[in-house]
């Protein structure tokens, strides 16, 4: 019979962070370590960015681990440093990537397409970071956004193409650096990923072009616009509107595993027909195969799932499993 110090490391190993923090001090008291370094990992595994780089013990995770989730950390002021996630969505879209992977080996159906929903929604500032040279940070917005001819942001301009939240959320990101904290993390929670939208809009989907995007350098426009079509198309996939396919809200109707291979096979069909989105065929035994390559066309760098999750399991395996 397994002794309960392996199934408290089989728990880790399955990322069961939660359940391993609450039982672990049961089996093994002197661990003391545990229960925080399980709380960490249960904020990875849960998306819960903004807590990403709240202080803990050094003793209790590894600098390397806590490194690593400052990456993918959503600063919580103007002037916070590191600006993680805001400097690239890199290692963020890494993490998007190792967490729908726990979530489908878990059957956790209803997180993984929270998680889809999460990269649907940023993956317009993914298409953007090459030429912005950082991922939508608002302290950073080139002056260009502001130049003369400009509709970006301009509240009931009929000519620009932008919906009312994109208009909102784009005046918004302008002077929202001069904010108070409060102000910051209002705009982060309910505007950002508007944001994120209308900047696709305006480089491929805009019907009266101004001069907002004039700063995009002449020689980096068509794969800016290439790709930021794939980022939008993707959020109109059946696999993303799957998520949003119940009759009485988000949460009131979770796909079966077959659904949401068959909703992938479709979008996979449909992202194909552009020359960005074509990489979204590679099959690469990821459960949702071509994903991380098609994060990777739309980021023109390389996103592979992260390891953050499963190193931190593994570290909880060797703290579980320590006499």
């Amino acid at each position: 019979m397994d002794s309960p110090r392996h199934l408290l490391a089989e728990l880790a190993r399955r990322h069961a962070f939660a359940d391993l923090g609450a039982l672990a001090p049961k089996v093994v008291p002197e661990a003391v370590l545990i229960p925080p370094l399980c709380e960490f990992g249960q904020r990875l595994l849960t998306l819960d960015a903004e807590d990403f780089a709240a202080e803990v013990d050094a003793r209790t995770v590894p600098a390397g681990l806590r490194r690593r989730a400052r990456d993918c950390h959503m600063p919580q002021t103007a002037r916070e440093q590191p600006r993680g996630a805001l400097a690239s969505l890199r290692p963020a879209y890494g993490l998007l990537l190792e967490v729908i992977k726990v979530r489908w080996e878990r059957r956790e159906l209803s997180s993984m397409m929270a998680a889809v929903h999460i990269a649907a929604e940023y993956l317009p500032l993914l298409a953007f970071e090459p030429v912005l040279g950082h991922a939508g940070d608002p302290v950073l917005w080139p002056p260009g956004l502001r130049a003369e001819g400009s509709r970006f942001g301009a509240i009931g301009d009929r000519e620009c193409c932008h919906t009312k939240p994109e208009k909102s959320a784009a005046e918004r990101t302008l002077r929202v650096a001069q904010e108070p904290a409060t102000g910051w993390r209002a705009y982060f929670d309910r505007q950002h990923s508007q944001l994120a939208g209308a900047l696709a809009t305006c480089v491929s989907r805009c019907r009266n072009p101004c001069t907002a995007m004039d700063w995009i350098p002449v020689d980096a426009r068509d794969g800016v616009v290439a790709r930021s079509a794939t980022a939008r198309a993707f959020a109109d996939t059946p696999l993303v509107r799957l998520r949003h396919a119940a009759p009485v809200g988000h949460g009131f109707g979770v796909p079966s595993p077959e659904e949401v291979q068959e909703a992938w096979s479709r979008s996979r069909l449909s992202l194909a027909r552009g020359e960005t989105g074509a990489t979204v065929l590679t099959e690469d035994g990821f459960p949702l195969p071509g994903l991380p390559a098609l994060f990777t066309a739309v980021a023109a760098a390389s996103i592979a799932p992260a390891t953050l999750l499963a190193d931190v399991a593994a570290h909880l395996v060797r703290l579980v499993e320590e006499p």
